[in-house]
């Protein structure tokens, strides 16, 4: 058994700032992240971030995942990074067992944080598995970190920021977008980005959803089709619309898996796209100790991942008997940033599934 304070588990923006809360304080901190890379969505993110300064506003994604790991280097003496380790389960008496080299080992602590963040989420259609048809962090992640270009021509399917700005910059690699789709009556994503994608003559196709994918060994086409009020297909509104790509950017899925493999007490909350950890104000579950960050506790934007990760440190080294003036005065501050992001009409789905996490703690 090895022993350490604190395991972050998941080295995205969350977990770095969490790690970066805690060995400030001089907490001995494991950190395993399953990949060979730290930094999560982070390192595909070219385009540059919105908010304030504090949250790194007018930065690319890749950049600021640049310095939160820079920022984690003066404290190497409490900071342990096992990279391309997976962690399997979360056990009674915070004992955790992680795989690393097809290796077993088994972990023990004094708190845990989870930081898994999300996973994307499929669409169900007729031959959507042919070859061709990419996830939207699949096409970030071929064209942004390796420069491979995901085909000449594509279809992009769904008008969230991720799938707006995704259009952007395969149109900047010279990739053709031959349009946008929407299932809903209205754009997802900040209207910003939508209109330079019109700008360039991508067509925004709301109400609309693919029926099926046309193909043998590959990807020739889609066909889409129109949807009614109700969501419901209607019949002679088909088209196809030829390409050799087609990228499906539907929302994103918290994951939960091992959260709820410990037992934490888990709910379906829509509007943080799945099942969610019913965790305190402080972000500690219903396993005492086990903490969440990010993406893992409600989709948001990675602005919003940044400041619960370094609350869920702090609230951490309170758990742990670290209270202060100063941790307080952080706690304060952070809250505040936090309030920011969620304000306004971009952020009333956040509000509104805070609210629900709250009811469902009550009747816990």
């Amino acid at each position: 058994m090895i022993h350490t304070d604190v395991i972050i588990v998941g080295g995205g923006p969350a977990g770095l700032c969490a790690a970066y809360s805690l060995v400030k304080q001089g907490v001995s901190v494991t950190l395993f992240e399953r990949n060979s890379k730290l930094g999560g969505q982070l390192v595909k993110q070219t385009h540059k971030f919105f908010g304030s300064e504090k949250q790194y506003a007018k930065t690319r994604g890749f950049d600021i995942a640049a310095k939160l790991i820079k920022d984690l280097e003066p404290y190497s003496a409490f900071l342990t990074i096992e990279k391309n380790a997976t962690v399997l389960g979360i056990y009674p008496d915070k004992v955790v067992t992680v795989m690393k080299n097809e290796a077993y080992f088994k972990y023990q602590c004094k708190a845990i944080i989870v930081s898994t963040g999300a996973m994307e989420k499929v669409l169900a259609f007729e031959q959507n598995d042919l070859p061709g048809i990419y996830g939207a962090g699949a096409v970030q992640t071929l064209m942004n970190v390796y420069g491979v270009y995901p085909g000449q021509s594509i279809v992009m399917v769904g008008s969230g920021n991720i799938g707006l700005i995704v259009s952007y910059q395969l149109l900047q690699a010279g990739v053709e977008v031959k349009a946008v789709i929407e299932a809903a009556s209205s754009i997802g994503g900040y209207k910003v980005h939508a209109s330079k994608l019109r700008r360039l003559g991508v067509p925004i196709l709301t109400n609309t959803t693919i029926k099926k994918a046309h193909g043998v060994d590959f990807l020739t086409g889609v066909e889409t089709i129109q949807l009614d009020e109700s969501w419901k297909t209607i019949p002679g509104t088909e088209k196809t619309i030829q390409c050799d790509a087609c990228c499906i950017s539907v929302g994103l899925a918290p994951m939960h898996q091992l959260l709820s493999m410990a037992g934490v007490h888990m709910k379906y909350i829509p509007e943080f796209g799945g099942i969610v950890p019913i965790a305190s104000d402080t972000h500690e579950t219903s396993y005492d100790g086990l903490f969440v960050a990010g993406d893992v506790y409600g989709i948001e934007e990675a602005s919003s991942a940044i400041v619960e990760g370094y609350l869920s440190g702090l609230y951490v080294s309170n758990k742990l008997g670290m209270k202060s003036e100063e941790i307080n005065s952080q706690i304060a501050d952070f809250h505040q940033q936090l309030e920011y992001l969620r304000s306004g009409p971009f952020g009333k789905k956040t509000r509104q599934g805070l609210e629900k996490i709250k009811e469902a703690r009550n009747v816990t």
